[in-house]
């Protein structure tokens, strides 16, 4: 993705400021100058370029340590039932239902989501009445969509999250934060469809080379699809995803390619968070010389090789990879991309031997006891791609590898299930939809299938892909797979601290103390 750094040279302020001296005896109204070195709307917002550095700071905050490039996966996998997160702290917290308001991990998530989606409302609102001639309606438009597709998929995240928020779709300037309410969630869902829809018909099908990255009509189609899934609309979510199954998208051959830098912004790859190990560190801000890198990767990474508190694997996710063999009487291939385990059994594919292997090609053997029976992550790690011997190699950010949110196969996956779930009768479409899926990692085809299998499938396909909590929760069985199964989060407290609501997260109590209009979520 392309970064914009803004500078103002010594020069230019020293010419700025002899034009004032110059000036300042030449009109009555010398009081009333605009610092011509203060940003504001009305100074910034006057070409093309000031309209691209404004899309480009509207993505940011998604390679924010707060957001992407961290914090949001302990509110994703964490609180699955594949993650068992070791220790108990504010991180790990809201994944087994102890998360309280005051909790920093789960605010700079919130926070991080609503500065794309105000930074998203100043584009919509400056960039129409841009003048420029250079500027064209197209590139206008593109801009636009843009910034209209990255309002919905905020809103998208904060409505998973937390439910109960506020909606606003004007910049901060128009609005008093102090006295705003949150909205039914039916009107955010509704804002979520109208913004893709715009969003579709504004972006183009795919930007040059050097502007990969940035979001296309297919990824805003493909969310769009998603949002009706997750309402149970499912005719609409199949017509949305049958639009993108015109051979635009296809699968990689080799399923492992879609989880490391070398094959980034692939033929499967919808919508991915662009990283880069640029050899930058920094906490905190998104702005220029912070680290950009997969800070997630030492929350997955198994125990020895990396420094944070990590977590296991639950050994239910493992048994529903093994429980069923390729073609060729093997191990799932997507169970050695996924998981590090104690096996020594190995997997022909793509022309390569599989074997478990962590960090260094070490086997599981060297790695612990050789009666270990722990679980750990293998997916992102990309430790056979740039050689790390851990997880912190070049620090917080010493890995590029580049966080893919939605996939073709998680297309194809989710169109399956709307067909099935449309009218309980899966077409041959639907079913040709699994079976690809299934076909790219040598499983066996389906010749018939239930809505158990396509859940089954989405666990084999996608886990550790930030989706598996919220497909429990539309699905209504966070309380049934989760809540009643306190061993799934054995490794910090269990689930006796769940309470009904709290498959959703605190408000965040700083805003809710300077807001006396925002009302706390059930449960808390």
């Amino acid at each position: 993705m392309k970064k914009i750094n803004i500078k103002l040279s010594i020069t230019a302020l020293f010419l700025l400021g002899v034009v004032g001296v110059v000036n300042i005896n030449c009109s009555e109204d010398v009081l009333d100058q605009v610092n011509p070195n203060k940003l504001s709307p009305d100074t910034f917002w006057q070409s093309q370029g000031d309209a691209e550095k404004g899309i480009i700071g509207a993505y940011s905050p998604f390679t924010h340590i707060w957001y992407y490039t961290r914090f949001e996966i302990f509110i994703s996998d964490y609180r699955d039932d594949v993650v068992n997160g070791f220790n108990t702290s504010e991180r790990t917290a809201v994944g087994y239902f102890s998360g309280t308001s005051d909790s920093n991990a789960t605010r700079w998530c919130w926070q991080a989501m609503y500065q794309g989606v105000a930074r998203a409302n100043e584009v919509l609102k400056y960039v129409p009445d841009i003048d420029d001639p250079e500027f064209s309606q197209q590139e206008k438009d593109n801009i636009l969509g843009e910034a209209y597709f990255i309002r919905a998929f905020n809103y998208f995240n904060l409505l998973n999250n937390w439910r109960n928020i506020p909606l606003i779709t004007k910049p901060t300037s128009e609005v008093d934060l102090f006295t705003v309410t949150q909205a039914d969630p039916a009107d955010v869902w509704a804002q979520i469809e109208s913004d893709l829809q715009m969003a579709q018909t504004m972006l183009p099908d795919s930007w040059s080379a050097d502007q990969l990255g940035r979001a296309t009509s297919g990824a805003a189609t493909g969310y769009l699809g998603k949002v009706y899934l997750y309402q149970n609309k499912y005719a609409e979510a199949k017509v949305e995803f049958a639009k993108i199954m015109d051979g635009r998208y296809q699968l990689m051959d080799d399923y492992a390619h879609n989880f490391t830098e070398e094959f980034e912004n692939n033929a499967e790859s919808v919508f991915e968070i662009q990283l880069v190990a640029d050899g930058l560190g920094g906490w905190g801000a998104d702005a220029p010389n912070r680290g950009k890198g997969a800070a997630y990767q030492p929350d997955l990474a198994p125990a020895g090789y990396t420094g944070q508190d990590g977590m296991r694997i639950n050994q239910w996710a493992l048994d529903l990879f093994l429980d069923e063999q390729t073609v060729n009487g093997e191990i799932d291939p997507r169970t050695y991309t996924t998981f590090f385990w104690n096996t020594e059994e190995t997997t022909t594919y793509e022309g390569k031997t599989l074997r478990s292997r962590t960090y260094l090609n070490t086997p599981y053997s060297s790695a612990y006891s050789p009666t270990a029976t722990e679980i750990y992550a293998n997916k992102f790690l990309d430790w056979e791609f740039n050689n790390h011997s851990g997880s912190q190699d070049g620090g917080w950010h010493g890995s590029g590898n580049n966080l893919r949110l939605m996939r073709y196969a998680d297309v194809l996956l989710m169109y399956a299930e709307a067909d099935l779930m449309d009218d309980n009768n899966l077409s041959a479409d639907g079913l040709e939809a699994i079976n690809a899926v299934r076909r790219r990692a040598d499983m066996p085809e389906f010749t018939s299938v239930t809505m158990q299998d396509i859940e089954d499938e989405r666990v084999k396909e996608l886990s550790l892909e930030r989706s598996r909590y919220f497909d429990l929760l539309r699905w209504g069985k966070v309380k049934s797979r989760i809540v009643d199964n306190p061993d799934l989060k054995s490794e910090s407290a269990g689930t006796s601290a769940y309470k009904p609501g709290r498959e959703y997260i605190a408000i965040p109590q700083n805003d809710v103390d300077r807001n006396p209009n925002l009302k706390q979520n059930p449960g808390y």
